[in-house]
């Protein structure tokens, strides 16, 4: 679809798009009717189509300028790159499914190129792609999709964002997964993405909306009455802390009623680190999360809580730990299923018992050394 500005467009013109560099040869054009109507040209004034060479949507950008090949001029201004702002997992519930959700996800990206795709292998849930969405609507709706129109099931790991990392050495890399976090060592600072919240509440709900968002680490520049009933809040808030559950936080704390929109304001620096979770010792990369340092004691508490409820017990102990870098803030253990191997025993010396349980210890022992613990889904 265009929008003709100055001069016309003709079936058999040589075209250049202002921002990719790309030419194309128009093989068709015309109107909208509502249906298409070839025309032998489009020209100033008018909106349309236009039929060209590109192989995929991606070449074809929102905004892009279109000149004649030998008559370039100046780009009209506004034009922006979809640029993905948050990042999530999608792994299939079987193994035997990821060529499916493969071939889904890339139907789905056809008619939309916002999306990127990238493949991942993950210890904890096998073969899927990391994808990037332009919000937390975006990621929410193509997800959906793959279930509803493709009947693919499929594991939505928590979302993140993109980090900017200023190494020692002074290099300048960017962040989409905790896995890719370097070591603190090598570290100088960390910038995370802020967004400029506004919020609409009524205002028999502000106190929880204020207390929510200070919670959030958010800073407030603004606040007015838009009605005797009714508040526009203005935040500045880090987008980490807004993709997770604060919509839904949000939401119940105002029986439904509050309004949020958002957009990006750049980055800023903030003491973040990078808070693993281990299992017997073994890190386990998919429970891994990049949070603000004050939170990491609250946050290693209750994961580590939460999944000592989910795993089932193992004939082992297992040991669950959060940990920043090589400390560890938080454990919680599952004791190993025992059997009664003194029960047989009717009396005679001690060093009978003892010599039973210290052989039933050095087989839990060894069992810890190979044993596996699967973490439902």
């Amino acid at each position: 679809m265009v929008a003709i500005h100055n001069g016309s467009l003709a079936k058999g013109d040589m075209i250049e798009l202002a921002h990719t560099g790309n030419e194309y040869e128009i093989l068709e054009c015309g109107l909208m009717y509502p249906d298409q109507q070839p025309m032998q040209a489009l020209y100033a004034g008018q909106v349309g189509y236009i039929i060209t060479g590109m192989k995929t949507v991606k070449e074809a950008q929102v905004g892009d300028t279109i000149f004649h090949r030998k008559e370039k001029g100046t780009p009209f201004p506004g034009f922006k790159k979809a640029k993905p702002m948050v990042f999530a997992g999608l792994y299939p519930i079987e193994n035997t499914e990821f060529e499916l959700l493969r071939d889904a996800i890339e139907k789905l990206t056809l008619n939309d190129a916002s999306v990127t795709v990238e493949k991942k292998s993950s210890a904890a849930l096998g073969l899927g792609f990391r994808c990037g969405f332009l919000g937390l609507l975006h990621m929410e709706v193509f997800k959906q999709r793959l279930e509803q129109e493709y009947n693919i099931s499929c594991i939505a790991t928590a979302p993140s964002v993109l980090y900017k990392v200023t190494l020692n050495s002074g290099e300048v890399i960017n962040i989409e997964s905790p896995s890719d976090f370097p070591d603190a060592g090598r570290i100088q600072f960390v910038e995370e993405p802020i967004i400029n919240a506004t919020i609409i509440v009524p205002q028999q709900y502000l106190g929880h909306i204020l207390t929510l968002c200070k919670e959030k680490r958010g800073e407030q520049t603004d606040m007015s009455y838009i009605s005797e009933e009714r508040l526009i809040l203005k935040y500045r808030l880090p987008l980490n802390e807004v993709a997770s559950d604060f919509y839904d936080e949000l939401k119940s704390l105002s029986s439904g009623y509050a309004s949020f929109d958002y957009e990006e304001a750049g980055f800023q620096v903030s003491e973040l680190v990078k808070l693993d979770i281990l299992l017997n010792g073994q890190p386990v990369d998919a429970l891994s999360t990049i949070v603000h340092e004050d939170k990491a004691y609250y946050m290693g508490r209750e994961l580590t809580q939460r999944l000592r409820k989910v795993i089932p017990r193992q004939l082992f102990e297992v040991a669950i730990q959060a940990a920043i870098g090589a400390k560890v803030i938080a454990r919680e253990s599952i004791s190993a299923m025992r059997k009664d191997v003194i029960a047989k025993c009717y009396g005679g010396d001690i060093t009978r018992k003892r010599k039973l349980l210290e052989k039933q210890k050095e087989g839990k022992k060894k069992m810890k050394q190979v044993g596996t613990v699967r973490v439902p889904i």
